[in-house]
């Protein structure tokens, strides 16, 4: 079936788990869950992807959890806050091969009254860190993302924390772009209060258009988690085709 947007209790569902985050309220109304999230979800990916297609052709939108769709569980084992739910909705569909975390993607956010719209790479592999930090010294690679920044700034965008206080060696401090150097993923996201066509068909055109300004950094991303995957395959093949020194 088409995307046809989201009924309005969908958001009423969200607010009530907000206010209801245990395991009993949330079997007592897993159908609403099922019916008025899940469902229409699986349609939006579908949407999404058809019209991501024509700007990122390979792009992976698969209506599943644990696909595109992240499943509204949460995974308390490292974290103090051990409520079992999320309270919004999470999509994620990705560039390039291999797993898709390692990739580099949009995503969205459905909150009970706001949308979060992002793209990029939230953790590079340790071969994607290595790529990133040489394409963002290069002297044409790097001004082209500069470029991409500035556009995903001017649309209201917000970038992800630095992971690291200083620039990692061998860099210099008063490199040109020294903040990005301290990145080890790069992600940027804008959000707005939930509008009217999140109930309506026009959602997926809507969500494409605000992706519209992220586009150049989200390119630029995923080329460079292309590259450092590409590399690792070949690394990976090397190591595999050397004959065993074992007797």
């Amino acid at each position: 079936m088409a995307f046809t947007g989201f009924h309005p209790n969908a958001f009423t569902f969200l607010t009530g788990l907000a206010e209801h985050n245990d395991r009993v309220w949330f079997h007592e109304h897993e159908a609403e869950y099922k019916g008025l999230l899940l469902e229409p979800a699986r349609e939006l990916v579908v949407a999404l992807g058809e019209r991501l297609a024509a700007v990122a052709p390979g792009i992976h939108a698969d209506p599943r959890v644990n696909g595109s769709i992240m499943r509204i569980a949460r995974d308390t084992r490292f974290t103090n806050d051990k409520t079992p739910y999320k309270t919004h909705l999470d999509l994620w569909l990705w560039e390039g091969a291999g797993p898709s975390r390692e990739c580099a993607g949009y995503f969205l956010r459905l909150d009970s009254d706001a949308v979060t719209l992002g793209v990029g790479v939230h953790h590079f592999t340790t071969a994607g860190l290595a790529a990133y930090r040489q394409a963002v010294d290069d002297g044409r690679r790097g001004p082209k993302l500069d470029r991409a920044v500035r556009s995903a700034l001017t649309a209201g965008a917000r970038f992800g924390p630095a992971r690291w206080k200083r620039v990692p060696a061998p860099y210099a401090a008063d490199h040109p772009r020294a903040e990005l150097l301290r990145h080890d993923g790069l992600v940027a996201a804008t959000t707005d209060p939930l509008p009217p066509q999140a109930q309506t068909e026009a959602f997926p055109e809507w969500c494409v258009e605000r992706w519209k300004p992220l586009r150049p950094l989200q390119a630029w991303v995923a080329a460079v988690a292309k590259e450092a995957a590409r590399e690792a395959d070949v690394t990976a093949g090397r190591r595999a085709s050397r004959p065993s020194t074992r007797s």
